[in-house]
């Protein structure tokens, strides 16, 4: 795992000039990669590759990089695993007519010799792995920068005063000078609406993030060049989506548990190579507890696992970890945190995540990879299984609730909802305090936010979405609209909802958040990370079963849990899924306080011209008044201002 910058101006350079420039790009992301560093230029052709290396395979200098292919026709700058490094290797010596000689043991050096030998379009479909990479080829005078298929490794381009720049942050493209880092206010909303901002989109206008499953090739991009060619996809989740809608497995389910166990087993056993340190996150739920169950049948000594907990006993789930832990006989390491561990990392969140990103379990993420770095260097984690096998609550009880509510006119659930919305918290919290429930204003609210949903389509845009119609709090509208759905033509051939929800996750949340998050926080503590379920041969598996062997009768998993039961008792797993979460509505109006007023001043949101500083002050003061809670819509503006805080001082 590691960083990767570079830039490429086909108008030529001074060589000097442009490796001291390269060096600094890649200097902004050294927490990618601690353990060495390289730059290589051809000041000619206007191509500068710049690396920073986490060394986990081949840990010699034949791993360095940037590597150039035995010909030297290539050059790569790259960032990843090829976990089938070692078939495509038997493969290429199998074709070759003579014996070939390997300098080292890395997959780059694989990656790099399968593309002399099939091209860069075939390679990429051979691949079984995470990366993202920049190979020049000297003989075209071609940049490709491709991305994995489910989008598990970053890649950053823009097109700055006609250069491109890449990297693997956004803060590897900044220290060139032509990158320009104008802010577009329509990015703003989507980060405001969905608390990060998808894929190509970034917060900057013409930089973009490669989209998942595709490659963009460069040849001959003009001094002053305006527009860049479109990405060309090699692999498409949304083809296998679609593919897989009229062709679901129709087999028996103790069979289709036995071929995911393999395919699982298979990933997981790829996964655990590595030449230091290995563990996984351990936080007793299905999917991790699935993973570290596979590691531990298949290593020679106990696995190392890691979980982290809250002294909040309400937000602490770390035990259940310890009890599966204890079962599996794994070298089990716990962290529990205070609140004030917690909100000590919140200052460094925006160095952290690059850009505005408000999903608050990025606080114990953080937490758990700066514990876990302290033991290992590569952990595997269970990030995936909720959307390829019917994990989240939103799936669990769509049925029930769309069912239910489809019997009340459209009309009297939406007047139902504006009254449930027009109670301040402490009558919502009184109406709850018989039946025992906790943090009963907010669920009244979120029950009725989906009360008030169409159909089922609207049901899940209204619960994915953090703040539903960010302009209300906005000045200007930007380049990019704020309400795109890329998931609207995924209802013409899948019919159940809970499946069209865990299509749209998977082709949006999960790439734009969960593993954004899971990137930034590893790599933010030099920590690589690796996520089996997303091994594109179970991806493609799980998409071809059908929904009744996900979900039935409100419990998800199911096929998942067959796999499971094989080697951890049902007491130790069944309960309710929680998630990572955090009191960030406390903390806001709690220890926070101070923090969230001095970004939210009237006069500066005023002068810093994104929010109209009437509606956020009005919003603010709800929820510090305890009228009305808002702590995701506040998280989500107040991760904003921190951000803009660290750009205007940086």
């Amino acid at each position: 795992m590691c960083g990767i910058a570079g830039f490429f101006d086909p108008a030529g350079f001074n060589a000097d000039e442009a490796a001291a420039t390269a060096n600094r790009m890649a200097n902004a992301i050294r927490h990618r990669g601690p353990d060495d560093s390289g730059v290589w230029v051809d000041a000619e052709a206007g191509i500068a590759l710049a690396h920073r290396r986490l060394s986990v395979l081949d840990l010699s200098p034949s791993g360095h990089q940037p590597m150039h292919s035995r010909s030297g026709r290539y050059a790569i700058t790259y960032n990843g695993e090829i976990y089938n490094h070692h078939d495509l290797k038997k493969e290429l010596e199998r074709a070759s007519s003579s014996a070939m000689q390997w300098a080292g043991h890395s997959d780059t050096e694989v990656l790099l010799a399968c593309v002399e030998r099939w091209g860069i379009e075939d390679t990429l479909k051979r691949l079984t792995g995470m990366f993202a990479f920049a190979l020049w080829d000297r003989a075209s005078r071609t940049l490709t920068l491709a991305r994995d298929r489910m989008g598990e490794k970053p890649l950053y381009y823009g097109l700055q005063n006609g250069i491109v720049l890449f990297g693997s942050e956004l803060k590897a493209l900044k220290p060139h000078p032509a990158f320009q880092g104008v802010i577009d206010s329509g990015a703003v909303a989507m980060q405001l609406r969905y608390s990060s901002i998808p894929a190509p989109h970034s917060i900057y206008r013409r930089v973009w993030k490669l989209m998942p499953g595709t490659r963009l090739s460069l040849h001959g991009v003009g001094t002053g060049a305006t527009e860049l060619p479109e990405p060309i996809p090699y692999w498409s989740l949304r083809a296998v989506i679609a593919e897989a809608a009229g062709n679901s497995f129709i087999v028996d389910e103790v069979e289709a548990a036995l071929q995911l166990e393999g395919l699982l087993t298979d990933a997981v056993g790829r996964q655990m190579e590595s030449d230091v340190p290995l563990g996984a996150f351990l936080s007793g739920g299905i999917d991790s507890s699935t993973i570290v169950a596979l590691m531990q049948a298949q290593a020679r000594g106990p696995v190392k696992t890691f979980t982290v907990g809250f002294q909040e006993q309400a937000f602490n789930e770390a035990h259940h970890a310890k009890d599966v832990a204890r079962h599996l006989g794994t070298d089990h390491t716990e962290l529990l945190v205070t609140a004030q561990d917690a909100l000590a990392i919140i200052p460094e969140l925006p160095e952290l995540y690059d850009e505005p990103f408000s999903d608050s379990s990025q606080i114990p993420t953080a937490l758990i990879a700066r514990l876990t770095r302290h033991h290992v260097t590569v952990a595997l984690s269970g990030d995936g299984a909720d959307e390829l096998f019917g994990g989240y609550n939103r799936y669990l009880a769509a049925s029930s609730i769309l069912s239910k509510t489809a019997r009340i006119p459209l009309s009297i659930r939406r007047r139902v909802a504006d009254k449930v919305n027009a109670l301040p918290d402490t009558a919502l919290d009184f109406l709850g305090r018989p039946l025992g429930m906790a943090e009963t204003a907010l669920k009244m609210r979120k029950f009725a936010n989906v009360l008030a949903a169409r159909d089922a389509d609207e049901y899940y845009q209204r619960l994915i979405t953090t703040i539903r119609n960010p302009y209300h709090l906005l000045k200007a509208r930007g380049d990019t609209p704020a309400n795109q759905n890329p998931c609207l033509a995924i209802s013409d051939f899948l019919h159940d909802p809970e499946l069209r929800m865990m299509a749209c996750d998977a082709l949006t949340y999960l790439p734009n958040d969960i593993l954004v998050k899971l990137d930034r926080a590893s790599m933010g503590a030099s920590l690589e990370t690796r996520a089996p379920f997303l091994d594109h041969r179970v991806v493609e598996f799980a998409l071809h079963l059908p929904l009744y062997m996900k979900i039935r009768r409100g419990r998800g998993k199911l096929l998942l849990r067959k796999v499971l039961g094989r080697y951890v008792p049902d007491e130790l797993i069944e309960r309710p899924k929680t998630g990572f979460a955090v009191p960030i509505g406390n903390w806001l109006s709690g220890p926070l306080k101070e923090w969230a007023e001095h970004l939210l001043r009237a006069g500066r949101l005023r002068n810093e011209g994104f929010f109209d500083a009437e509606a956020v002050r009005a919003l603010w003061q709800e929820h510090v008044s305890g009228r009305r809670s808002h702590p995701h819509q506040l998280w989500a503006i107040v991760m904003f201002q921190a951000w803009l805080e660290r750009e205007q001082n940086t």
